[in-house]
């Protein structure tokens, strides 16, 4: 992975004809570790995690633990007190999205983990941050992680109509996608129905328009894997989905089409426990299929 865009994100900047644009974001992405980077990851109580698994499904894994559980240890190297996913082979690549709801705050970190005793590093390749643009404001109630222990992970491959619900009504979600150079996670927003729910193991959402970037879109153009992560905040149970995806262009925009392949949720996956959201007022209306 190198810091230039790929050919699938050209691809997708010349269709939507931003590639100046792109080109000028494209300068804030860094293979290095800013000293206001550093602390920013350092005060962080959670993580996502983009990963490939030994069947190269792509997997979106939220990682928790005190403040400093992530920290940067050198210019190019960030530890993390956690183990890597089951499954995920050492040394291989993987996208980071480091997310503070508290301030709406993000950025993204992606390069090459390998296990370490305290957990897992990762040398950077592409360090970058991303404007609030979609994100929920939320309060974190405590100091430190508190909640129960996770329970038993519930394996499927498509939804239950309880999850069904719980995606109609989420505010946020997060993908990871794969592309020859590596793999990303990135964060997706709006208000509560904002993901369609077409079956139960088809999903869908309209891209709204952001950063001119197009890596999540960039990715699928080139590798149609995805995982997704859908977290309930005030309950800390997660869902994560594996499948493929691909993006629709049409005459109103861009929608992204994501089916479902395995799911994985987990009671009390997260031990951190946050406060109703405060809608970001960039959030647009609830669309409505073509």
């Amino acid at each position: 992975m190198n810091t230039a865009y790929h050919s699938g994100s050209l691809a997708v900047q010349a269709r939507e004809g931003v590639q100046d644009i792109a080109a000028h974001v494209g300068r804030s992405i860094t293979p290095g570790i800013r000293p206001i980077a550093a602390a920013f990851l350092e005060a962080q109580p959670m993580l996502m995690l983009g990963t490939a698994d030994a069947e190269a499904r792509v997997w979106a894994t939220l990682l928790t633990g005190a403040p400093g559980f992530v920290r940067a240890t050198g210019p190019h190297t960030v530890s993390v007190a956690a183990p890597l996913p089951e499954g995920t082979p050492d040394g291989a690549p993987v996208g980071t999205l480091a997310l503070d709801p508290r301030t709406r705050r993000r950025m993204r970190l992606n390069g090459t983990a390998r296990t370490s005793a305290r957990g897992f590093t990762i040398e950077a390749e592409q360090v970058f941050s991303n404007c609030p643009k979609y994100l929920q404001k939320r309060e974190w109630y405590g100091s430190e992680p508190v909640g129960p222990e996770a329970g038993a992970a519930r394996h499927g491959e498509a939804l239950t109509p309880d999850q069904v619900r719980r995606i109609r009504a989420a505010d946020t979600f997060f993908i990871a996608t794969a592309a020859p150079d590596g793999l990303d996670t990135s964060h997706r927003g709006g208000n509560p129905g904002f993901v369609r729910v077409d079956t139960p193991s088809e999903l869908s959402w309209r891209d709204y328009p952001g950063n001119s970037m197009f890596l999540t879109l960039g990715n699928l153009e080139e590798d149609g894997r995805a995982g997704l992560l859908f977290l309930d905040w005030e309950t800390g149970l997660t869902l994560q989905l594996s499948g493929l995806a691909h993006t629709v262009y049409d005459s109103e925009g861009r929608v992204t089409r994501f089916r479902v392949d395995r799911t994985i949720e987990t009671p009390a996956g997260s031990p951190l426990r946050w406060s109703p959201p405060e809608y970001s007022p960039a959030n647009p209306k609830l669309w409505s299929p073509s």
